[in-house]
């Protein structure tokens, strides 16, 4: 398992989490006009801990995800390099980088989509509360209490196992053609931009950017592979929300003909905004974690 990406995906996620509620909110329910509105309607119907709905499933898987993907993506380049090459150390051409980094996001889906319909079905759940039934002389103390039914998934393991029971196993893999389409082309866009920028941020004479220079690679590589995942995100989240009461969407191409039809091509885009945004904080963290723990490896078995 590699140690950088472990530490710095919990990093990652820790920073990013709560915009990231508020993403699949915007993406899910039409009725949100911006980010402030979804915001200040999250706080003040469910405070602060409305945010983190779910947080507990993705920050111990994180470790493991972050660990395969970005090991696939070493090994994959290596294996290129040592193809086209002769030498495993052989600086890769931006095509292998571009390479490795789809094939990086495809062995994700596998990994993350049960754990993403879990994330999304907690997100996108509001808490209900017990309300009185009123009796007809009035209200008073002694009205029956009319129990209003609770939240739906107690917590994300309970949401995996109630998925799994009412809807099979392609339940935990709702969404998975989408988060393929994501991912694939993403984590290209993801790694060849950081590739790119880290060649220029580095100083002449040097091997590598300094920290400003990780930060920087990595928050601008998050963002741009983030513009360019938006459209299959929004069609992923709601496909994998899709199963709480009656169902919409009857597969990929369906959600994004019905979605466009009823709310412009523009509904590709909706959380572009906050996407972006809680991408640069996220992956600076991801990134300097990882550079930071390498380098401390390193420097213990030298």
């Amino acid at each position: 398992m590699d140690p950088g990406f472990s530490g710095g995906g919990v990093c990652g996620v820790a920073v990013g989490y709560p915009l990231d509620t508020v993403k699949v909110r915007i993406q899910t329910e039409p009725k949100y006009t911006g980010i402030w509105h979804c915001i200040r309607d999250i706080y003040r119907q469910e405070r602060v801990r409305g945010f983190y709905r779910g947080l507990s499933l993705p920050v111990c898987t994180v470790s493991l995800v972050s660990s395969v993907s970005f090991g696939t993506y070493h090994h994959c380049l290596e294996h290129i390099c040592k193809f086209r090459y002769g030498s495993a150390e052989a600086k890769p051409a931006k095509a292998d980088v571009t390479l490795s980094g789809c094939a990086s996001g495809l062995v994700r889906v596998f990994l993350t989509s049960p754990t993403e319909v879990a994330k999304v079905r907690l997100q996108t759940q509001t808490q209900v509360q017990e309300q009185r039934r009123p009796s007809a002389s009035g209200p008073s103390a002694s009205s029956p209490v009319c129990p209003v039914p609770g939240p739906k998934y107690r917590g994300p393991l309970h949401c995996l196992t109630t998925v799994a029971r009412e809807e099979g196993l392609q339940g935990l893999y709702k969404g998975s053609s989408a988060l393929l389409l994501r991912e694939g082309h993403s984590f290209a866009t993801y790694f060849l931009s950081y590739a790119v920028l880290c060649e220029w941020l580095t100083p002449a004479g040097h091997s590598q950017p300094d920290v400003l220079g990780v930060l920087v690679a990595g928050g601008c590589a998050g963002v741009l592979a983030w513009a360019v995942a938006t459209p299959m995100d929004v069609i992923k989240s709601r496909l994998q929300a899709d199963g709480q009461g009656h169902r919409r969407y009857r597969g990929l191409l369906h959600c994004v003909v019905t979605s466009v039809r009823e709310e412009g091509l523009r509904v590709l885009f909706r959380g572009l905004a906050v996407n972006c945004c809680r991408a640069f904080p996220v992956n600076m963290a991801v990134f300097v974690t990882y550079e930071a723990v390498l380098r401390l490896t390193r420097g213990l078995l030298t």
